[in-house]
């Protein structure tokens, strides 16, 4: 089986519990296709470089996946059909990464960041 990163970009007016049923969906449909999701991650609520369809933020979510690569084509087709759904990025891996993802050890770094300038004040 084929490993692959899947990024989509939901809308900002969003919840988080709305965000979170997108990606409780895309790993039904991972699953519905022969394939697993290993991990998931919500990066949260961030600033996009430029405005799609009028948002200026969107949550970010990845999903680890391990399946056949027709998988992919139905997840992108859904996320294609949904109207929260505003970017998506798939992208196969030779390994998925042990532990947090770049992102998630980014805003752990920045948290500390701040949390060491608030002691020092």
């Amino acid at each position: 089986m084929a490993l692959y990163e899947h990024v989509f970009l939901a809308r900002q007016d969003l919840s988080q519990s709305q965000v979170d049923a997108l990606a409780a969906s895309a790993t039904e449909i991972v699953e519905n296709n022969g394939g697993k999701v290993v991990k998931t991650e919500t990066w949260g609520l961030k600033s996009l470089a430029y405005k799609i369809d009028r948002n200026r933020k969107a949550h970010f979510v990845m999903l680890n996946i391990d399946g056949p690569g027709s998988l992919v084509s139905e997840l992108e087709r859904q996320n294609r059909i949904n109207e929260d759904v505003i970017r998506w990025l798939t992208i196969a891996v030779e390994e998925h990464e042990d532990g947090p993802s770049a992102m998630m050890r980014k805003s752990d770094r920045d948290k500390k960041r701040r949390s060491d300038r608030e002691d020092r004040n």
